[in-house]
């Protein structure tokens, strides 16, 4: 029997192209698999699947940033419809839930969606051996990205339990139902694959591309190395933290990145990051959508929907949202955010509030790379280079701010003002809930529209997602989460 596979033809631009438009999207079809790679546009079109993958509504196409922030505790929510994640912002998820069962699956298709990419380019004579180490490249940034995006959900945090339940450790293909038995590795073998797969595609990865969007769009070997900051950090390996910035931070004010025509560093213009141009110097890798309906995030899943147009979500009292530094005409910040007819607070980031939702998805931006590295630093009592990068951050949205002494003049006060900055500074870009887990801190309770939400200790079962439904009727290795 021939194989057959998927193919989703995504923003199909090749590496030379000088258009920095999306080209309309191919609408999907089943192809013989032995000649899914026979010509060259083929094999790029499998690479930009995997970016097709990245952007499934149910990962980061949207939803899987708002479930991180429904999760956290800066939203309360309006809307108790099932459809809208109420289960989610109240900490009642079940294995059987659609929204568990459906990251899990996005997750692992842009997982297998490079595997296969992987193996059918060893030894391959269609593309050069530079463009198909290019290609295995991204595929491995994919991989790395869609495992550490599952093991914050799905498993116990690093910190806490490094030798406990992780996750199917998939790196072959799987291309033929039957094969999906696989039990589940420790946790500290999946960030072992992670950070193996980021350090290999950082070596083979391009430093740029031919255009901004491209830039954005697809990994390069900053790309990689950024993800890696971002990794350490959740492992408090603040000294790998610091060695991987330093390969993208300059060591001294203005920070930034330059190689070849590629700069990454602070946009000067808070509002430039979501004005709508979305390639500039601060975004490091972020999801696209192209002027076309069929390509755009459905309503429940664009971020501005979420925390706009409805809204669904709105920014508590109890949160981050009564900082000065949000209520400061003198920081830019301030300005997304706003008060709507019920007198809620809501966010603006995210501005396209009427279909086709065209809002890029920011994945890593160059100011979360400098707040990681700040981070790291005050944790390792580099204090001045902590402030340094702190105060570049705060002063981009706020030039003649002062950090009040007290706030900057301990290690512990400095880390306490760093994590604050950061919770400021990436509202809404779904990184709260990741700080509290490796943290190890309680999921604190809230308040909303549909009523409270619980707190959830740390030993909680809910602390967690359940391993999907799903899985555990197809995978008879599998174990479900306590």
């Amino acid at each position: 029997m021939k194989k057959y596979i998927l193919i989703s033809w995504f923003f199909l631009i090749a590496m030379t192209a000088c258009n920095d438009d999306l080209l309309d999207t191919v609408p999907q079809t089943s192809i013989p698999e032995e000649i899914a790679y026979n010509t060259p546009g083929k094999v790029l079109a499998q690479v930009n699947n995997l970016y097709k993958q990245l952007q499934n509504p149910s990962f980061y196409g949207g939803r899987f940033i708002i479930f991180n922030e429904q999760r956290a505790d800066e939203f309360g929510q309006n809307d108790g419809n099932a459809a809208t994640g109420s289960a989610v912002w109240n900490q009642n998820v079940a294995s059987t839930n659609d929204f568990v069962n459906n990251v899990w699956s996005a997750g692992y298709s842009a997982i297998n969606a490079s595997n296969i990419l992987i193996s059918k380019l060893n030894g391959t004579t269609v593309v050069s051996d530079a463009v198909a180490k290019n290609y295995v490249a991204e595929a491995k940034f994919v991989r790395a990205l869609s495992y550490f995006s599952l093991i914050q959900t799905y498993s116990k945090p690093y910190n806490l339990d490094k030798n406990g339940l992780g996750l199917p450790l998939r790196i072959l293909p799987i291309t033929s139902s039957g094969n999906n038995d696989l039990a589940r590795s420790t946790i500290e073998q999946i960030y072992v694959q992670i950070l193996k797969d980021l350090d290999e595609a950082e070596i083979d990865l391009p430093i740029e591309y031919s255009s901004p969007l491209l830039n954005v769009s697809r990994a390069k070997k900053c790309t990689a190395i950024a993800l890696k900051t971002r990794v350490y950090l959740v492992q408090a390996n603040y000294q790998k933290v610091i060695a991987e910035s330093q390969k993208i931070v300059s060591p001294t004010a203005p920070f930034q990145y330059s190689q070849g025509t590629l700069t990454h560093k602070l946009e000067s213009n808070f509002n430039t990051i979501f004005g709508g141009s979305y390639t500039g110097s601060e975004a490091i890798f972020s999801i696209p959508f192209a002027n076309s309906t069929t390509e755009t995030p459905s309503s429940q899943s664009a971020l501005a929907f979420n925390y706009l147009a409805q809204p669904i979500l709105f920014l508590t009292s109890e949160g981050i949202s009564t900082n000065p530094a949000l209520n400061s005409s003198s920081d830019a910040r301030s300005s997304l955010i706003s008060t709507n007819a019920a007198k809620q607070k809501v966010l603006r980031k995210f501005s396209i509030t009427t279909a086709p939702f065209r809002d890029y998805v920011p994945v890593i931006r160059y100011a979360e790379v400098l707040l990681n590295y700040a981070e790291a630093a005050a944790n390792a009592d580099d204090l001045t280079t902590a402030t340094a990068l702190l105060k570049a951050v705060r002063n981009r949205s706020d030039a003649t701010y002062v950090f009040p002494v007290a706030d900057i003049s301990t290690k512990d006060a400095l880390i306490r003002t760093i994590l604050t900055e950061r919770r400021i500074e990436l509202l809404g870009e779904g990184f709260k809930l990741m700080d509290l887990q490796r943290k190890l801190q309680t999921l604190p309770a809230k308040k909303g529209s549909i009523g409270t939400a619980p707190l959830v200790l740390i030993t909680s079962s809910n602390y967690i997602w359940p391993i999907p439904s799903g899985e555990i009727s197809t995978n008879k290795l599998i174990v479900p989460n306590p």
